[in-house]
């Protein structure tokens, strides 16, 4: 029995695998698809001398609207063909000074990544349920269960996220990272069913990591959006200079400032769950060890990773660090938790050596 539920697990890992590998194909083709259309866009704008200016409509990408929309409204442009049809940006402008973003339509491919986001989710969930049933616990315990479950509840943010706002095209990013993951876990994660170690048979076990992932996918997140705030600043500073837009993806995405303040707000969330792990983490160590704080090498980059987040959160308070400087600390925040989750679970010795390795 045991050994029949492992062999599903395996099935459902390599099939989720695959299946995320073919939605992040389809991402990237409506991305590509949807700059195309932009491109398309900006060239008949600068054609036909539109009352709107090719400039601004380079400049801010698919969330431009007249400057007299007023203090609600919504403004659609719709986009030539792309991919096979076509699409329609919509910012919606609130009378509290609020803005959404939503891609109502931008080509047939994003749908169909979605839903292969959706079955590659299922399977996914499959693999880490049968996993878990298998082993008699939750699955989590080594490096290769915590990966499995960590990027489970990464793409589960990211499509639970999708009825707060449209992140659909951070697809291309998430679910080639988790694809990039569940890879190297089953090439160098990989090890057998075990009992769990004495120090981990508690329910702080379940507690704990599953948070401490919950956070993960949170930051994931706020790492994409930033990093894509990054690159679509240097965009707008070109077109700012003169520079003629090219099209491209950036050009069908939010401003940078729109993907500055997702970020901020994701990973706020993300931060207070990572404060949730590190205070539910010390009052487990006493449980476990008789002290709260023993300065172990798991210890020291919990407080470490929670540190960086707290500058970043400080920092974007203030005008100065807006902008570029906020995405870079985001981007470390993030270099942190990899840091932690690749080099010192694996490399470092110490009470939290459960790699399994």
């Amino acid at each position: 029995m045991i050994e029949s539920l492992i062999n599903w697990s395996d099935i459902a890992y390599y099939v989720a695998m695959g299946v995320y590998a073919v939605a992040f194909i389809l991402f990237a083709l409506d991305l590509s698809g949807r700059g195309s259309a932009e491109a398309k866009r900006a060239a008949a704008a600068r054609n036909s001398g539109s009352a709107l200016g090719a400039t601004s409509r380079e400049l801010v990408g698919a969330t431009v609207s007249h400057a007299d929309a007023g203090d609600a409204g919504i403004v659609t442009s719709k986009a030539p063909e792309a991919g096979g049809s076509g699409g329609t940006a919509v910012r919606a402008t609130k009378a509290g000074g609020g803005e959404s973003w939503r891609d109502l339509r931008a080509t047939r491919f994003l749908p169909a990544a979605m839903i292969a986001t959706l079955v590659g989710f299922a399977a996914h969930f499959t693999s880490a349920l049968t996993l878990g049933l298998a082993a008699g616990r939750v699955p989590w315990s080594n490096m290769y269960e915590f990966t499995l479950t960590a990027t489970l509840l990464i793409v589960l943010v990211f499509l639970v996220s999708q009825l707060w706002q449209d992140l659909r095209f951070l697809g291309t990013f998430i679910t080639g990272m988790v694809t990039l993951f569940l890879g190297i876990a089953t090439v160098g994660f990989r090890v057998e069913v075990m009992p769990l170690q004495p120090a981990l048979q508690s329910y702080w076990l379940v507690i704990h990591v599953f948070i401490a992932s919950l956070a993960t996918g949170f930051l994931a997140l706020g790492f994409g959006l930033s990093v894509l705030q990054l690159l679509q600043q240097r965009r707008e500073a070109r077109v700012r200079a003169g520079a003629a837009a090219k099209g491209g993806p950036l050009s069908a995405l939010p401003s940078s400032e729109r993907l500055e303040d997702l970020a901020f707000r994701v990973n706020v969330v993300g931060f207070i769950f990572w404060t949730f792990t590190l205070v539910a983490g010390a009052i487990w160590a006493e449980a476990a060890w008789g002290r709260y704080w023993g300065w172990d090498t798991k210890e020291v980059w919990t407080f470490i990773i929670w540190v960086v987040y707290a500058g970043y959160l400080h920092a974007r308070s203030t005008k100065g660090w807006r902008g570029g400087p906020s995405a870079w600390l985001a981007i470390v925040g993030f270099a942190t938790v990899m840091f932690n989750f690749g080099i010192v679970n694996v490399f470092f010795t110490g009470l939290h050596s459960y790699s399994g390795l």
